[in-house]
């Protein structure tokens, strides 16, 4: 439950919607509290032989408090229903952004399908906690708070029967409130798998079918899907089990009024009228409690939910700019980049050993070097350093003679011009893709004849604005690398690196 604490920042902007909203709650609830009592004048009315006029006043006062507690309930939904709604979108927004600084070994441990499974169905189970669980509670709290004196002004001896039975209400949702958390938190992290599993599997799905993997493929998706059932159906029969028991202890108090209700009546200590309302205010207590038990619940997956968030947030980035970066040297065209006693293994994987050892070479501004080995023998890795994607367990990757530890990252980034082995093309036009934030001041067309993507041109139904498929679906593998090479190229920089990207 303590996971909650840190979604309280994120309430804090909005503190006068759910305070006016909240406000509502104890609005709606006097007005709802107080039609029992007009009931009560009303049937008193008619029990006594009174004059019709009463009974009239009653409903016309029945009628009143209806709409007014049906109009503060309608702004305390809108209110609190719409402020969750933007907490959700400011704790998106900031993992969103903690994910864009996050380094690539972040990645090497977290699956794409599980960071989407968190800022997707995490976050609404989270928002889930921040609106209807939090309207509910209160709701609840209010109502009770409200209701209690206006059974004890009627019968303070019903009132204590009538309650008895509700005393298993705290008893059943902590023993079961328990086994919910811990169902809820096994069907996030089977979600997570399932939607790692589905994406991996879709995006290689030429893959899988060119090797006739769809029967075995589906099969294993099945067996994913059949877990989340499964655990599903775990958290379904506890709920199934605490919702009919918060029914039962509702329907003993019932049985309780009807009995020792009745009695009173007949003996003359409780009128008609207020038996009426007696039972009334039983039912509007009733019911928000068996509710509770379903903001309970809300409150168990959101807490599960958000401590999987929270999981993302402490993660800081292997990778950061320095707290007083060094600048590169002035300089109008080329830099030049030095390895020097260089070692480096991958992070998370130790234990196959270095990648590499004791490097050292350097290369002048304005020349060019070509590496060349077998597969796995380090040629990607030096890419990765260059443009610090990792950093080396020993010794220093330098341009101009600077550290790249010792550069902002920004700067770092403008330096070097990085031209991957995957190539990778976003689902925007080829310009977007081309020039990825860089001015349209002519230089689309200049790199695009240096990279020979003109010759793609006639092809392509709108030229540079054809809208490209996922990840450039609609383009030949040539044809992206090219585009690769030109939007390396239309950031102008001083250093130019291609991973193995010609073929």
């Amino acid at each position: 439950m303590h996971e909650l604490r840190s979604l309280l920042p994120y309430l804090k902007p909005y503190r006068r919607v759910f305070l006016v909203g909240l406000a509502l709650v104890v609005i709606s609830n006097f007005f709802a509290t107080l039609g029992p009592r007009f009931l009560q004048h009303g049937i008193d009315a008619l029990s006594d032989g009174g004059g019709f006029h009463e009974v009239r006043v009653a409903v016309a006062l029945l009628l009143l408090v209806a709409i007014a507690g049906g109009v503060a309930r309608y702004g305390m939904r809108e209110l609190l229903n719409s402020g969750s709604r933007r907490v959700e979108t400011d704790l998106r927004d900031q993992l969103y952004d903690h994910l864009q600084r996050m380094s690539a070994e972040f990645y090497d441990r977290y699956s794409t399908g599980d960071v989407m499974a968190r800022t997707t169905n995490d976050l609404l189970a989270v928002r889930m906690v921040a609106g209807p669980a939090l309207m509910y509670v209160v709701d609840t709290t209010i109502r009770a708070l409200l209701i209690a004196p206006a059974m004890v002004a009627i019968s303070a001896q019903l009132t204590l029967l009538a309650l008895v039975p509700l005393i298993g209400l705290p008893i059943a949702m902590v023993s079961l409130g328990r086994v919910m958390h811990r169902r809820s938190q096994e069907i996030q992290a089977q979600f997570s798998e399932l939607t790692s599993h589905a994406h991996e599997n879709l995006s290689g799905v030429r893959v899988v079918r060119s090797y006739r993997q769809e029967r075995a493929e589906i099969a294993h998706f099945r067996a994913l899907n059949d877990t989340y059932l499964y655990r599903n159906l775990g958290l379904a029969r506890v709920q199934g089990a605490f919702f009919p028991l918060l029914t039962l202890l509702g329907g003993l108090s019932g049985v309780v009024i009807l009995y020792a209700g009745g009695k009173l009546v007949m003996a003359g200590s409780v009128s008609i009228g207020q038996f009426v309302a007696f039972g009334v205010y039983l039912a509007m207590l009733v019911w928000p409690m068996i509710a509770l038990g379903w903001a309970f619940n809300l409150v168990q997956r959101g807490a599960a939910s958000m401590g999987r968030i929270n999981q993302l947030f402490r993660e800081d980035p292997a990778i950061t700019s320095p707290p007083s970066p060094t600048a590169l040297p002035p300089a109008t065209g080329a830099r030049a980049v030095e390895f020097r006693d260089v070692w480096f293994s991958y992070p998370g994987a130790r234990e196959r050993g270095r990648v590499l050892q004791d490097i050292s070479f350097r290369v002048e501004r304005g020349s060019s070097l070509a590496i060349v080995g077998p597969t796995g023998s380090g040629k990607s890795t030096l890419v990765d350093l260059i443009v610090r994607t990792y950093d080396p367990d020993r010794g220093a990757v330098l341009i101009d003679g600077v550290d790249l530890r010792q550069l902002s990252l920004p700067d770092l980034r403008r330096a070097v011009g990085f031209v991957p082995q995957e190539t990778f093309l976003f689902g925007e036009t080829l310009r977007r893709n081309i020039l990825l934030g860089a001015p349209d001041d002519g230089r689309l067309e200049r790199v695009a004849d240096i990279s020979q993507l003109t010759e793609a041109l006639p092809a392509l139904p709108d030229g540079y604005d054809t809208m490209l498929g996922e990840r450039g679906i609609n383009l030949s593998g040539g044809q992206k690398q090219r585009a690769a090479i030109a939007r390396a190229l239309a950031q102008d920089p001083p250093v130019f690196v291609l991973d193995d990207a010609l073929s």
